[in-house]
């Protein structure tokens, strides 16, 4: 037996019988890569049997992404269109009115989203642009839908002011390995992110916490990535895992595409490393084709964003998740079959 199969058997059961994995905070790169390694057909058993066990009749959970201020960060993160470095021709806006985002809020959770995400373009949030964050989240929440926002690095006064309106998530991923970060940006560290994502868990707010995959990164930084979040004190609550969407004028913009198995073994490891996590079907659905996302649903991801946009690049028509997901027979959070879209889009 190898060292890699003796070191895989010390910590899972036997693939000839259930599969179930213990909520960890210990694991090491080489254990991860081993997971990464697993013929396909046997990384997706123990990754859908774990899906089963922490997560059977969850359902598929439904958010909407809306950027509330878009362009002119001054980040110069490779990967993102949004950053005043990229050599694209998207024109900077100010932050949205309350009115604005609610009226969004409203449509969305009239087509059948069960959480409403709120981005901004900003390194960190000014005082009087996280006043009006608060009461487009105070709004929001008062529709009756979950509340995530996204608006860069956070202090702990900031976290808690977020916290104290009612927010439930805020997102702010890791995007990559430690090693591969400063090849993406060169304007903050991955440390400050881990800051930000610290005083997040001390305001007492859910942790939405992934990255991207298909930036040039290796099977090693994905590994890397998956390590850093999954030993986390807490897991986060909800993981995002991105396919890069390629614009053209963004420094990354010409990277391979990450190949489609390797897509869904990320998506796998991930369920398994941190098992009581939703796994999240971000960025990238509209390039996917609809085999692809229903190997990345059997792998254990539980959630996707609907809407014509995610922030400013694209996503799926409504019309073509409603039929993938009428198609895959997906079940809402009561286990019910997903009434959304049917009556307004047609």
């Amino acid at each position: 037996m190898s060292t890699k199969t003796i070191e895989l058997s010390a910590h899972s059961s036997s693939l000839s019988g259930d599969y179930t994995a213990p909520v960890r905070h210990d694991w090491t790169r080489e254990q991860i890569s081993v997971l990464f390694d697993l013929p396909f057909d046997d990384l997706l058993y123990r990754a859908h049997t774990i899906q089963r066990h922490y997560h059977a009749g969850r359902g598929l959970q439904i958010s909407q992404l809306l950027s509330i201020k878009t362009g002119g960060c001054p980040e110069d993160c490779g990967y993102c269109s949004q950053s005043v470095h990229a050599e694209t021709d998207l024109k900077a806006s100010a932050l949205m009115s309350v009115d604005a985002v609610l009226q969004a809020a409203k449509q969305a959770k009239s087509t059948g989203v069960q959480r409403f995400c709120m981005g901004a373009a900003w390194r960190s949030p000014r005082e009087r642009d996280l006043e009006r964050v608060c009461t487009m989240v105070e709004g929001v929440k008062a529709l009756g839908l979950e509340t995530c926002v996204t608006l860069g690095m956070l202090t702990a006064t900031q976290a808690q002011r977020l916290a104290d309106s009612g927010l439930d998530y805020y997102n702010h991923n890791i995007d990559t390995s430690p090693e591969y970060y400063s090849s993406l940006t060169t304007t903050r560290t991955l440390q400050e992110r881990l800051d930000t994502l610290e005083h997040v868990r001390n305001a007492g707010l859910k942790v939405c916490c992934g990255g991207i995959v298909g930036m040039g990164e290796s099977r090693e930084d994905r590994v890397g990535m998956l390590q850093t979040l999954a030993n986390l004190s807490e897991h986060p609550e909800s993981v995002p895992v991105n396919s890069l969407i390629r614009v053209e004028g963004a420094r990354l913009a010409h990277e391979h595409d990450i190949d489609r198995l390797e897509f869904v073994r990320t998506i796998s490891v991930a369920r398994i490393v941190m098992p009581m996590s939703i796994i999240r079907l971000s960025a990238g659905r509209e390039h996917m084709s609809d085999e692809l996302q229903a190997l990345c649903l059997f792998a254990g991801a539980g959630s996707v964003f609907i809407g014509e946009k995610l922030l400013t690049a694209p996503n799926p028509t409504p019309h073509r998740d409603r039929e993938l997901i009428d198609r895959l027979g997906a079940t809402g959070r009561e286990s019910s079959p997903i009434q959304w879209l049917t009556k307004s889009q047609q």
